[in-house]
């Protein structure tokens, strides 16, 4: 009796199945979820501002992370912090609302591979002057079959969950750094290459490759023939924190963690304070106070 009984058992499940699934009605499966909070504040027309991590500390990255910014800038390009560093400050500071983005020192597949294995959700790739530095920043950061980002090991599934293979290119975002006339020249290029989400006009370099000075009008120049490619391809523009009350402009790096005691510090002391960021001119980078 029960031999005769199963071919019912398997009609039953298969129309079960076939009532079940989404491409048997005609559906697409669910988009992967997004929760990069940079990504989604974006699209809501919304200003990100994060801050730029330089100290191998946990205790200080957590402070910086859960302080309101929206991210957080780690700087790998011009500290001594190592990757070993990074992924300890992030582990420990795991659920903080500031977004993990990296400025890695190169688009190359071994710093873009460690970025995004420690947990990074942003690549921040300097110097992009050419077209196949943009190209390669996106094929490094995003597994197959947009990218060729080798799937390994790391802490990525802890910070984000274990489907993390399956939402990581939906939730990782690329931002190309323009920093000097070359990278203006082909910014429109740059701008079109599927998977670069922010431009980012480099104030300071942007002044040492030009050779001209924030208000002089080749400077300026530079910067309006920028943010015109960017927001022609309809990606977000990016600059200092200064250049907050420049329109056009979404996605800004604030200040460190130097700047950022020092300016608390007088102001918890009552002292009028100095060295804080400022709207207007963008501070030159490197000549900081002390």
């Amino acid at each position: 009796m029960i031999a005769n009984h199963i071919p019912l058992v398997a009609l039953a499940s298969v129309a079960f199945l076939t009532i079940a699934s989404p491409s048997a009605r005609g559906q697409q499966p669910a988009a992967a979820r997004t929760y990069n909070t940079v990504k989604q504040k974006l699209a809501q027309g919304q200003k990100v501002v994060g801050a730029t991590v330089s100290i191998p500390g946990p205790e200080i990255y957590c402070a910086v992370a859960n302080a309101g910014f929206d991210f957080t800038w780690i700087e790998m390009q011009h500290s001594p912090l190592t990757y070993q560093d990074v992924a300890r400050m992030l582990m420990a500071c795991k659920g903080a609302p500031a977004i993990p983005f990296i400025r890695v020192p190169d688009a190359t597949e071994g710093d873009i591979q460690k970025a995004t294995d420690v947990g990074a959700l942003g690549i921040i790739v300097p110097m992009v002057d050419t077209v196949e530095k943009a190209r390669a920043a996106v094929k490094f950061a995003k597994y197959p079959p947009i990218g060729r980002r080798s799937q390994g090991g790391g802490q990525y599934g802890a910070l984000w969950g274990d489907r993390y293979r399956q939402t990581a290119n939906e939730n990782i975002m690329i931002v190309a750094m323009i920093e000097n006339p070359a990278g203006v020249e082909i910014a429109d290029q740059i701008a079109a290459v599927p998977g670069i989400d922010v431009l980012f006009v480099a104030s300071t370099d942007l002044g040492s490759f030009s050779g001209r000075r924030q208000g002089d009008p080749q400077y300026e120049a530079l910067v309006a023939r920028a943010q015109q490619a960017a927001q022609k391809a309809g990606r977000t523009v990016g600059g200092p924190l200064a250049w907050t009350d420049r329109e056009g402009y979404s996605f800004f790096q604030g200040p460190g963690e130097a700047a950022l005691l020092r300016c608390g510090s007088r102001v918890s002391l009552g002292v009028k304070p100095t060295g804080c960021p400022s709207v207007g001119v963008a501070a030159i980078e490197g000549t900081e106070e002390r």
